[in-house]
């Protein structure tokens, strides 16, 4: 059994949740977000409360049942208010900027690197700390992940990306005689 699946998720005011053939469409004050839900799971909407239960009792099924029931607590999380992860670029003379829709970075090598925005996020830079918001906690990580795979931090002098709350164990270095 699942201990997340089992639970019902409350629908907020303002939002409303539609289940169509498969897929589960959530509307809400900052947008809409839909996603296609396999057979083996059924969505049900009543009473202000989605439930999700499995059709099947394989292990397989039992997985899908409790993630499931996690995206949809996503969606309905992100139409309200929106998913934010922060970046922090560390060493001397890199440098991000937002321009028209991408993401312009110095990072030390011999060109600068431009990210495309996905539409649907919100990218700000100032003093190399960058924001990304959106309702899609998905494209959210998904897009903050690529940015940091650009340039992971190092463990030496912690150069590079790091998330915010993200502490990077540093090594000692060379000794000296």
């Amino acid at each position: 059994m699942s201990r997340i699946g089992k639970n019902q998720i409350e629908i907020p005011a303002k939002t409303e949740v539609i289940v169509n053939d498969g897929k589960v469409t959530v509307k809400g004050p900052l947008g809409e977000l839909s996603r296609v839900i396999r057979s083996e799971i059924k969505v049900n909407v009543e009473n202000g409360f989605v439930t999700t239960t499995p059709v099947g009792d394989t292990v397989f099924v039992r997985s899908l049942w409790g993630t499931t029931s996690s995206h949809i607590s996503n969606m309905i999380d992100g139409v309200n208010k929106p998913f934010e992860k922060k970046l922090i670029l560390e060493g001397v003379g890199f440098k991000s900027d937002v321009k028209g829709g991408s993401l312009n970075l110095a990072l030390g090598f011999s060109h600068e690197v431009t990210v495309p925005i996905p539409a649907g996020l919100t990218v700000t830079a100032e003093k190399n700390n960058i924001t990304v918001s959106g309702i899609d906690k998905e494209l959210v990580g998904r897009f903050t992940a690529d940015i940091r795979a650009k340039k992971k931090p190092e463990p030496y002098k912690g150069k590079g990306f790091r998330y915010d709350k993200e502490v990077i164990r540093r090594k000692q270095g060379k000794k000296t005689a």
